[in-house]
């Protein structure tokens, strides 16, 4: 999990934040032909893990959530979904937090909070590849966004989290309108198509999936794409507000 500018490592007794509970997140963006999402690398340790921290005492979750965000990508408005919640005994791994803390200078006591065992609320977040701005936090060496099918290994259970907000989102795609979220403002059926297909992991039939996009009324058409051939000019599309 990763941490807050206001590093909890110097909160030797938890006073500020919850203990025991944190949060983890599956930042999406896509680039125009891959899906990607957002990773940290703890400092001097070659461990990378999902963008994370924990909740303060005086905050809601989904507040914390969003607070921890905007300081990874400098977004205000993510979109957000809470997918689930991630409590087994095997994610108690305390050698490798003490690794991570100690790595960057922390020597704390088997007592530490951040030493103790955590149940993590799984979320996430839709956003415009674009328009991010990838922020390390206390502990990391970067913030940098990896392709969805080519990551590294990464710590305690983040791959089962990554696993699950996926199959989630797919599970939700047409009513989460996930191209409102992922998409420039104005783009074509093909690049829409792409979106799709990336979060799918499989091809989809041209003609079939302009026509069940259409049939759902959310699009607005535009003018032409001219990029090339006049005759093979694609229409602009936007979200219906």
């Amino acid at each position: 999990m990763a941490v807050s500018k206001k590093n909890p490592a110097k909160d030797t007794y938890g006073r500020n934040y919850l203990t025991n509970i944190a949060y983890d997140s599956v930042v999406f963006g896509f680039s125009g032909d891959k899906l990607k999402i957002l990773l940290m690398e703890y400092h001097n340790t070659g461990l990378f893990a999902l963008p994370g921290g924990f909740v303060q005492r005086t905050e809601h979750l989904n507040d914390a959530v969003r607070r921890g965000l905007k300081e990874r990508t400098g977004l205000d408005n993510i979109y957000l979904e809470q997918c689930y919640v991630f409590g087994n005994t095997d994610r108690f791994k305390p050698a490798v937090m003490k690794q991570i803390l100690k790595a960057n200078g922390y020597e704390v006591s088997n007592d530490h909070w951040l030493l103790d065992r955590f149940i993590t609320v799984a979320y996430y977040a839709l956003i415009n590849y674009a328009h991010v701005v990838p922020t390390p936090d206390a502990l990391s060496d970067s913030c940098t966004w990896y392709d969805l099918d080519n990551l590294p290994g990464l710590i305690f259970d983040h791959k089962e989290i990554v696993e699950k907000a996926l199959q989630t989102l797919r599970n939700n795609l047409d009513q989460q309108l996930v191209g409102m979220n992922l998409m420039p403002a104005k783009f074509t059926m093909k690049a829409l198509q792409t979106v799709y297909e990336a979060i799918l992991g499989t091809p989809i039939r041209r003609t079939t999936f302009q026509r069940k996009m259409l049939g759902l009324g959310i699009l607005k058409r535009h003018g032409k794409h001219f990029s090339g051939s006049a005759n093979k000019a694609p229409y602009l599309y936007s979200f219906k507000k």
